[in-house]
């Protein structure tokens, strides 16, 4: 699909993995609408980026939330081309740890952003693609992008709940592939290594350093933009479908 003249909606597209993509695709040539929960990110975004870019404040696992936005888009835009899907939370604990048993709502509060969240808004903008006029250079609809993480693969300890959902949005790319192909719609899974983005950011010198350590090559964070350099090439590559695809400088994850 060739970027230039599209409608894209990016959750989580204030800060770090959605901002770079977001940017990238306004570089494009892209017409950008941000999905996410801080508006002071979301209004800042929106100035750097310029006319191109609008913004909802949404909380991607209340359907009304994002049924609103995806109406409002298609009100403003006239239609959904491409869907990338950053919105996310990591935050760790142990199944049993210092303080006790995981309470079960924190497991369910992470599920319900990482994997209940990502579906929600992938559905209701798939919906919309549906709608589109094939293109004429390959009958396409519209892409979607979801992020899900080494974590599934190898999580460590304290990622019970993080992995699980992001095993989740790995485990349904190929499934989704295979109900949306008939509409000319296709779907991809990027799992990222550890980025510098905020998530990061909230982590000591010390444990960044491990982690860097075990990334075979190059040994350090992902820069967000090179997150955004595989959107690109996933978009605009119609080859590429039902595929999770690792970014993260050959990492397997030490256990703790």
């Amino acid at each position: 699909m060739n970027i230039k003249g599209k409608v894209a909606v990016v959750t989580g597209g204030a800060s770090g993995l959605g901002l770079a993509t977001a940017t990238s695709l306004v570089e494009q040539g892209a017409k950008v609408v941000l999905f996410d929960l801080n508006e002071i990110n979301a209004k800042k975004a929106c100035d750097e980026l310029g006319q191109s870019v609008t913004y909802f404040i949404v909380n991607v696992s209340d359907s009304e939330f994002v049924q609103t936005a995806i109406q409002q888009t298609i009100e403003r835009h006239g239609a959904i081309h491409i869907c990338i899907n950053c919105a996310g939370v990591g935050t760790p604990q142990k199944t049993i740890g210092r303080s006790g048993v995981m309470p079960l709502e924190n497991f369910k509060q992470v599920i319900d952003i990482n994997l209940v969240g990502t579906f929600n808004v992938l559905r209701l903008a798939a919906a919309e693609m549906t709608k589109n006029e094939p293109l004429p250079e390959s009958g396409e609809r519209g892409i979607i992008i979801n992020t899900a993480s080494v974590a599934a693969f190898d999580g460590q300890m304290g990622q019970a709940a993080y992995g699980a959902s992001k095993a989740g949005v790995a485990g349904m790319t190929l499934p989704i592939a295979r109900d949306l192909s008939a509409y000319g719609i296709r779907i991809n899974t990027i799992a990222p290594g550890l980025f510098r983005t905020p998530m990061a950011a909230s982590l000591s010198d010390k444990v960044v350093e491990k982690l860097e350590s075990m990334v075979e090559f190059p040994k350090r964070l992902g820069r967000p933009q090179e997150y955004a350099s595989l959107v690109k090439f996933i978009i605009e590559n119609e080859y590429i479908n039902g595929e999770v695809i690792r970014l993260d400088g050959g990492i397997r994850m030490s256990p703790r």
